[in-house]
C-alpha cells in the first residue's frame, strides 16, 4: 500500500510540476481572494482580527480547484479504471493523491501566511511557532483527505464540478472552525493566548484520524460505484 502510495504522490506531482496550475492559476486566484477580502473589510481594526479566518477561506476555495482538476484528469483518460482494473490497492491511490494534494496545499498555505502578514499586519509571535506550524499540519492533512474522499466520490458523477462543494463545504466546518481558531491563538488575534489553541488542535487531530482511517477503508467501495 504504502508503495503504491508513493508511486501516486509522485506521479501527481509530476503532473503539477509540468503544467504548473498551482503556481499559474490556484495561487493568483488565493491571492486575488485575500486581496479582495481585504477591500471589503475596508478597515485595519476588523481586518487584523479576521486575518487567520481568511487565509483558510481561501485556502479552502483553492482546495475545491486542486481537487476537481486532481481527479477530472484521470477521469478523463480513463486512469481510474484502468487502475482498478490492474488491481491497485484503493488504500494506496487514496494515500497518494492526498499527500500530493497536502504538499500543494502546503505550498499555497505557507503563500497565504506571508500574504496576511503582509496585507493584514498579522503578527507571529515566538511563542506561537510551535502551535502554529502544527495547526498548519494536521488541517493540511484533514483537508487533502476529505479532499481526496469526496474527489473521488464525485468524479464519476454528472454536475461534478458543483456536487464537490456541496458535499465537501459542510464537512470540512470542523478544519475550518479548529483552524481559525488555533491559528488566532498562534497569532494572539484579539489577545488569544497560546495555550487557548492546543484544544482546537486536538479537534483536528482527532478529525485527521477519523478520515485517514475511515477513507483509506471507503476508497475502494466509492471508486467501484
Amino acid at each position: 500500500m504504502l508503495r503504491v502510495a508513493a508511486l501516486i504522490a509522485a506521479k501527481d506531482l509530476r503532473i503539477e510540476v509540468r503544467s504548473k496550475v498551482v503556481t499559474n492559476q490556484v495561487l493568483p486566484f488565493a491571492a486575488i481572494v485575500m486581496v479582495m477580502f481585504a477591500f471589503a473589510l475596508d478597515t485595519d481594526e476588523v481586518v487584523e482580527r479576521v486575518a487567520p479566518g481568511l487565509v483558510w477561506l481561501a485556502t479552502l476555495f483553492s482546495l475545491l480547484i486542486l481537487v476537481q482538476r486532481s481527479f477530472a484528469i484521470e477521469t478523463a483518460d480513463g486512469a481510474t479504471d484502468a487502475m482498478r482494473a490492474a488491481g491497485v490497492d484503493p488504500a494506496g491511490i487514496f494515500l497518494g493523491k492526498a499527500i500530493a494534494l497536502a504538499a500543494q496545499l502546503a505550498v499555497l498555505e505557507f503563500v497565504l501566511l506571508i500574504t496576511a502578514v503582509v496585507l493584514y499586519r498579522a503578527e507571529l509571535h515566538a511563542g506561537g511557532v510551535v502551535l502554529l506550524v502544527t495547526t498548519f499540519v494536521a488541517a493540511t492533512c484533514g483537508l487533502a483527505l476529505v479532499g481526496t474522499l469526496y474527489g473521488g466520490l464525485a468524479a464519476g458523477v454528472r454536475g461534478r464540478e458543483t456536487l464537490l462543494p456541496l458535499l465537501l463545504l459542510p464537512v470540512v466546518a470542523p478544519v475550518l472552525i479548529g483552524a481559525t481558531r488555533a491559528t488566532e491563538a498562534a497569532l494572539g488575534t484579539r489577545g488569544a493566548l497560546v495555550s487557548d489553541g492546543w484544544p482546537w488542535l486536538g479537534l483536528l487531530v482527532v478529525f485527521v484520524a477519523l478520515f485517514g482511517v475511515g477513507g483509506t477503508l471507503a476508497f475502494g467501495p466509492l471508486i467501484e460505484e
